[in-house]
């Protein structure tokens, strides 16, 4: 409804000068009031009451809740969509998914990530920047570079994954810069990321397997490859996003040719190894933060040149 019913009581601003009701003056635009009386629908007039004991009447189409008044406006509702006009600065995208992995069937999605570099003058406005872009109907998602760190400081898998893909479609300047640096991203840290959701995501398929009598195969497919991933992370320093060797038992669990004792005592084999290679990685405690706070500076001067 575009100019909901009001009731009495509520807090109004008004959009135009009118006339008291007992002759000696106005009330101008901008005025703050109260509904004193309300009509049986929008199309008779309001009773307005302002202090102190000044009185109006206006049609609904002369007033604004007052909440709805201090509200900035849609800033967008001028221009493109939000976020929309965003897309041509993405400075880098990857194919990740089945694809990226080498485990592509006939129809499979193409899934594409990566990140982008608003302008500074974006970011100084009231309009702000996303946190990331996303269009379902072709499968892309990027996100804003400082999200984008953000989550790879965490050890995100899915960025982890996008820094590592093997299918980069584009990569300007400041991203190459930041894909030769990757490995500030790697630490101990994959092994709680990567284990606990794993852990906790197999919790819900034994749930279901009790309550439903069914298993997500493509699911739990994908929670073995993580752990096959987090492994090979701690072991060798770098995340495999092909699949590689892995592909025939994990092609196998995704069409339900194991049974789910073979698949638990699989998965239970995988945390040891993950625990063992926890116990000896290389890797730092925690990632680089100082190096990769640096890069978002220079990424931040880069973008005042943007437009």
């Amino acid at each position: 409804m575009r100019n909901p019913f009001l009731s009495t009581g509520t807090r109004v601003v008004t959009t135009l000068e009118a006339p008291e009701l007992n002759g000696h003056g106005s009330i101008p635009a901008g005025s703050v009031g109260v509904v004193a009386e309300s009509p049986q629908d929008n199309s008779e007039p309001y009773l307005v009451r302002f202090a102190p004991g000044r009185e109006a009447r206006y049609l609904r189409s002369q007033l604004e809740i007052n909440t709805h008044f201090q509200e900035a406006p849609d800033l967008e509702s001028s221009g493109e969509a939000a976020g929309s006009d965003l897309y041509r600065f993405v400075i880098y995208r990857c194919v990740i998914g089945s694809r990226a992995y080498g485990l592509e069937q006939p129809g499979s999605d193409t899934d594409y990530r990566g990140f982008f570099l608003p302008p500074a003058e974006r970011h100084w406005s009231l309009r702000g920047v996303p946190e990331q872009l996303e269009n379902e109907p072709s499968q892309e998602v990027y996100w804003e570079i400082q999200k984008f760190l953000t989550l790879a400081l965490k050890a995100n898998p899915n960025i982890l994954e996008c820094l590592y893909s093997p299918l980069v479609e584009k990569a300007e300047p400041l991203a190459l810069e930041l894909l030769a640096m990757k490995e500030i991203f790697l630490s101990k840290l994959i092994y709680q990321t990567y284990n606990g959701y794993v852990l906790s995501q197999f919790k819900k398929i034994e749930q279901d397997l009790r309550t439903r009598g069914q298993v997500r195969w493509k699911h739990a497919m994908h929670l073995v490859r993580l752990l096959l991933a987090g492994i090979t992370a701690l072991e060798e320093g770098f995340i495999p996003v092909n699949v590689g060797e892995h592909s025939a038992e994990l092609l196998a669990i995704r069409n339900g040719q194991v049974s789910w004792p073979e698949l638990d005592a699989r998965r239970l084999e995988l945390h040891r190894r993950f625990e063992k290679a926890f116990t000896t990685t290389r890797l730092p405690e925690r990632p680089d933060y100082d190096r990769a706070d640096l890069f978002l500076i220079t990424a931040r001067r880069a973008a005042l040149n943007l437009n």
